[in-house]
């Protein structure tokens, strides 16, 4: 989900089943990229690293809504690379802490997986809906009805 919504890769740190990730790895070869997948012992050190070249969004229904406030304006000012971090339940204090901007898609309980869709849609103003990857094998032709799919070097 976070390819298709123009984010560059996905990085884990925690227990991660190494099938979740040769799947995406099997995706972007398939349906093109860039976009990688990682693995990180230490969020922590990561999140740390990051700091020094960009900035860091935690997704949080406790953060500042993003339509009550002007964070997503705040964001964007910036100008550098964005990290997002999306936990699971219980997300470790020092993330509120380490984040630069601690979001709200709503403050309610929802799916870590629609409050990233909704923060990239967001981010890329819906830009990222048309995306077209590079060295990509097989593309969907959209259509009303029926599914096309073709090899990329039938395209035209």
């Amino acid at each position: 989900m976070a390819r298709a919504f123009g984010a560059d890769g996905i990085i884990y740190s925690g227990v991660v089943e190494e099938g979740v990730i040769e799947t995406l790895k099997k995706v972007t070869e398939r349906w093109g990229g860039p976009f990688y997948v990682e693995k990180i012992k230490s969020y922590r050190h990561f999140l740390e690293k990051w700091r020094e070249r960009g900035i860091i969004v935690h997704l949080t229904m406790y953060g500042e809504n993003i339509e009550e406030s002007d964070v997503l304006r705040r964001i964007l000012e910036i100008n550098k690379p964005i990290l997002v971090v999306v936990g699971a339940e219980k997300v470790p204090w020092d993330i509120y802490q380490l984040a630069d901007f601690n979001v709200a898609i709503g403050n309610q309980p929802h799916s870590e997986v629609a409050a990233l869709a909704v923060f990239l849609d967001r981010l890329f103003r819906g830009k990222e809906l048309l995306l077209k990857y590079s060295n990509a094998k097989v593309r969907i032709i959209p259509s009303p009805r029926g599914k096309i799919i073709r090899r990329v070097e039938n395209i035209e």
